[in-house]
């Protein structure tokens, strides 16, 4: 992790697969025009949101200390969550879902540093610290909600992806990157919006981290609470958004009970929501994520849980009966009446037993993949982890015994055992053999020269999930995304707007009354006709000296750019509001 990251113990417990995707808030990239977007969104937000969102984000915002202001600090904010069990850490951009919600999981916000451009200022499809510091972050000071958001995470981050899913996680990385950045051609993001398009079509069943994404969407971003008739605003993504916050309490948007077929309901990063779904209170949050849980691969184990994990082919865990956990890329699996009777992984692979790999059995060991029997032996209703001592004497499953174990399915294993390990409540959980040939009818699935072949013992599968089951197991420093953020451009002309904003800030800042106006708007008008927020901001101080007629000249300028620049005449409107107090009711 870079030196320039402040860290506190909550970040210091974090995996190294997770810091990877940590960088530096360099809080000096913050420009006066970045500023400026800050401060417009969130005194609109305090002020509208106040009447329509949650009670618990202006009781957030105070908590979190997030001002109005200024652009939050992640140190500062970090000091803050710490009262409340949470950290901060900034990313650039999108991080893989998977990853997203293992952060939530430590109990750490996400947060892309990034802000979003004043021609975005109402939304951006890509994240940026409006959407995750002003929105995500006042929520979490609620404790039900705040430990939802945990409790998603670790549920989440062993979801079961399709193959597909991480390309669409690119593909729509990319194009909220090509979207946020100035001066994209858009032929470019034509084929951008293309890509995510050609793969929504060839998604085919939805995945579990798709799934679970869509919850994560309809709750955590795009939820609301209270009643059908009556909704306040929780989602981050709405809470971040002027446009959006506004638009989803009119009759055009749908409202839909939330219950679990949100799992099912699709979105569109880069439109507005036809439908949003309304839960009755946080609790009822816990009580669907669980009910989804319960269908997962995670509790269910199985031969639909291996599937899905060879269908991923990505890196996953199977757990057996007797705990014994396997770790690795899953390839084939044989199965017999709907029951699986051998599984087999692909290249390196560990053996854990409560999250903690086995002595001897991690990924050195096993570096060509892994293969092993599951179930009962043939005619025989004890299952191996079932047997006491003397049973297991009975069937010659001791060490230094030449043994021929017939599974059902006929898995058969012949070798002499050297020996075996147990779990903490005494069954055997893997067995090892020399001179072993296990075969699967006429197939042979190992054979002596291979060497030492290890045999997990379980009767079933009782999960299967994402990820490995010991992240010390296996190199994970491998999935930063390939794409990156696009900064904005340097230009003599930016650079002196930007000189401008950061004098009409000062300005207001040390309450400066003497200092005149007139030539910082003349410069605006020749220079910048085009710009209208710094205009605002100098409507907002003449408001309170007495020019009236310097007052009125950037209100007829204002007023004709709302003519010239349709576009962005509501947001005008919406700054002028603030100052002059119609919104307030």
């Amino acid at each position: 992790m870079n030196s320039t990251i402040e860290s506190n113990p909550l970040l210091d417990r974090l995996p190294k697969h997770l810091k990877q995707f940590i960088k530096p808030q360099d809080y000096s990239d913050y420009t006066p025009i970045n500023q400026a977007v800050w401060r417009y969104v969130m005194r609109k937000n305090v002020n509208y949101l106040s009447k329509v969102a949650h009670s618990s984000y202006l009781e957030g915002l105070k908590k979190t200390g997030i001002e109005v202001e200024k652009i939050p600090s992640m140190y500062g904010m970090n000091r803050i969550l710490t009262e409340i069990g949470w950290a901060a850490v900034a990313v650039d951009g999108f991080i893989p879902p998977n990853a997203f919600m293992e952060f939530q999981a430590y109990n750490v916000l996400v947060i892309a540093s990034d802000i979003r451009q004043l021609e975005h200022i109402e939304y951006t499809p890509a994240p940026d610290i409006i959407h995750e510091g002003a929105g995500h972050a006042p929520i979490i000071a609620n404790p039900e909600y705040a430990e939802y958001l945990r409790r998603f995470g670790e549920i989440g981050c062993k979801a079961i992806s399709s193959h597909k899913d991480y390309q669409m996680y690119e593909a729509i990385r990319l194009l909220s990157i090509l979207k946020e950045a100035e001066g994209t051609p858009q032929a470019a993001i034509d084929a951008a919006e293309k890509a995510v398009e050609d793969l929504q079509d060839t998604m085919g069943e939805l995945s579990e981290m798709a799934q679970i994404r869509n919850l994560h969407w309809w709750t955590v971003e795009y939820g609301l609470i209270g009643t059908i008739d009556n909704p306040k605003i929780y989602g981050a993504g709405l809470l971040s958004s002027i446009g959006e916050s506004a638009w989803c309490m009119t009759d055009n948007v749908k409202k839909i009970p939330y219950d679990l077929s949100a799992a099912n309901q699709s979105f569109d990063i880069t439109k507005l929501q036809p439908q949003l779904y309304v839960t009755p209170d946080f609790a009822y949050l816990s009580l669907v994520l669980e009910e989804f849980a319960n269908k997962m691969a995670l509790r269910t184990g199985g031969l639909s849980g291996i599937n899905k994990l060879i269908h991923s082919n990505a890196l996953g865990t199977i757990e057996l009966s007797t705990g014994i956990q396997i770790s690795g890329v899953f390839t084939n699996v044989i199965e017999e009446e709907g029951k699986p009777v051998y599984i087999q992984t692909t290249g390196k692979t560990a053996l854990s037993y409560r999250e903690k790999e086995l002595v001897g059995h991690g990924t050195i060991k096993h570096a060509e993949g892994f293969g092993s029997p599951i179930g009962k032996l043939k005619g025989i209703n004890l299952a191996i982890e079932d047997m006491s001592p003397r049973d297991l004497s009975a069937y010659s499953i001791t060490e230094n015994k030449s043994v021929t174990l017939e599974f059902e399915g006929d898995i058969t294993v012949k070798g002499e055992i050297i020996t075996g390990s147990r779990n903490l409540h005494g069954e055997i959980i893997l067995v090892s053999l020399k001179n072993c040939t296990v075969t699967h009818r006429e197939t042979i699935l190992f054979q002596p020269e291979w060497g030492i072949y290890d045999m997990a013992v379980g009767k079933k599968v009782i999960s299967a999930f994402s990820g490995p089951a010991d992240v010390n197991s296996f190199d994970l420093i491998s999935h930063v995304p390939t794409s990156k953020t696009i900064k904005a451009k340097h230009t003599a002309e930016r650079d002196d707007l930007e000189v401008l904003y950061q004098t009409v800030r000062n300005i207001r800042k040390t309450k400066d009354t003497e200092t005149s106006l007139a030539p910082i708007f003349e410069k605006l008008q020749t220079n910048h006709p085009n710009d209208w927020l710094l205009a605002v901001e100098i409507i907002e101080l003449l408001k309170d000296r007495h020019e009236p007629q310097l007052l009125q000249e950037v209100m007829n300028y204002l007023e004709k750019l709302k003519e010239k620049r349709t576009e962005v005449a509501h947001l005008i409107a919406g700054g002028l509001d603030l100052i002059f107090g119609k919104e307030k009711a």
